[in-house]
């Protein structure tokens, strides 16, 4: 069996490479030509540097898909020429058959988990800060190819540019506090990168200044310069980050600070409902300030359920491709067709259909709290059923 074991490993690790390769590259040209296309002016040497911050994000797909290819590909094959019923004939259960699938399933399951980790904590801020470091001249493409270019603190729109000069800008600032937006006008502006500091000044000439939905606006002849900081983001601590971009390491704990945070909350609003209760000042509990603090619990324990979420995704992500083992070698088995790509479709469209629609729900019910975390991992159970199920048909084969 040693042998036959090394022959079964040895040919699905070369489908698999060899396979893998392929989905990649094209996965991550669709990765560059996806980029190209929202940040236009990408020149060739920032898309080369943005190419390894990609590559995870291009492995985490691929790689579920192509294990289960690699096994339709062995098992289907081993079938099709009766070596199955062969090794049956030697006493050899056919079983015994699938245990280097599962054994690779189960350690490519634990690099998918490491994948789907990088690609989020890593890979995502890695291309944001190459795209940042390159804002100017992306900056300018957009504003060539559509005469506008927005972010989440400002957006410009002009009627032309001459060279590096914008021609009748309207610049409209957001604050990220809840204040009223501006908006300003000028007559020219020019656009600079401060990589040391991670500022974007937008220099503007003979402009004028309109605040929020009044009338008021202050006019000048003379030069406004506006700088807006664009690498806070990326430096800021895990407690600033979006749940999907912290570290699968710093989850747990950013989880816990998370609890605590809310827990205080709830115990200072409700220390300041019952002094207006006591003092019979029942007006403030109607207060716009008091539905402000409701939205504020409500986000709170959103991001919390969203933190407990998140390292069920990621290990239930990555153990898809154990799951796509269980189910793929013995449906291949059964289906005994040489016909690599009938029965990588007779595996794979169950699974698409199945699978990944019962991870959505489960992840997107998870998130909102009306489902444990843990659900997430009601699509690999389901796997498991069936490969299970398909099993013991096979045993009998």
């Amino acid at each position: 069996m040693g042998r036959f074991t090394q022959y079964v490993t040895w040919d699905m690790v070369k489908v698999f490479l060899f396979t893998l390769t392929g989905v990649t590259f094209l996965l991550l040209l669709l990765g560059v030509v996806q980029e190209a296309s929202q940040q236009a002016g990408l020149r060739f040497g920032t898309i080369l540097r943005i190419l390894p911050y990609l590559l995870p994000n291009a492995l985490r797909f691929a790689v579920p898909a192509t294990v289960l290819f690699a096994v339709c590909s062995v098992y289907g094959r081993m079938s099709a020429a009766n070596e199955i019923v062969a090794l049956k004939s030697l006493g050899i259960s056919p079983a015994v058959v699938a245990n280097p699938a599962l054994i690779f399933g189960f350690l490519i399951s634990l690099v998918g988990v490491w994948l789907n980790d990088l690609a989020v904590s890593w890979g995502q801020q890695g291309i944001q800060r190459v795209v940042v470091a390159s804002v100017e001249e992306i900056a300018y493409g957009m504003l060539r190819a559509h005469n506008t270019y927005a972010t989440q603190q400002f957006s410009i729109s002009v009627r032309g540019l001459d060279d590096r000069t914008l021609i009748d800008p309207i610049v409209t600032v957001t604050p990220d506090n809840g204040s009223p937006s501006l908006t300003i006008i000028a007559e020219t502006a020019q656009l600079s990168f401060h990589p040391d500091a991670g500022e974007l000044t937008i220099s503007l000439t003979n402009y004028t200044v309109e605040y929020g939905d009044d009338d008021a606006e202050y006019r000048d002849e003379g030069t406004l310069e506006k700088t807006f900081a664009l690498l806070d983001d990326l430096r800021a601590g895990a407690s600033s980050k979006r749940p999907s971009q912290i570290a699968l390491r710093e989850l747990v704990g950013e989880s816990t600070v998370q609890q605590a945070r809310l827990e205080n909350l709830q115990r200072s609003y409700a220390a300041d409902a019952g002094y207006h209760l006591l003092t019979g000042d029942l007006d403030a509990l109607t207060m716009a300030s008091w539905r402000q603090r409701q939205k504020d619990l409500d986000f709170h324990q959103e991001r919390l359920h969203r933190l407990q979420t998140e390292p069920y995704r990621r290990w239930a992500n990555g153990f898809s491709c154990l799951g796509f083992v269980l189910v793929g070698v013995p449906l291949a088995v059964r289906f005994r067709n040489a016909d690599l790509m009938t029965t990588f479709g007779v595996c794979f469209v169950p699974i698409l259909i199945a699978y990944y629609p019962l991870l959505m729900f489960a992840v997107d019910r998870a998130k909102c709290g009306a489902l444990p975390p843990y659900s997430v991992w009601l699509g690999n159970v389901v796997l498991g059923l069936a490969g299970a199920f398909g099993w013991r048909h096979i045993v009998k084969f």
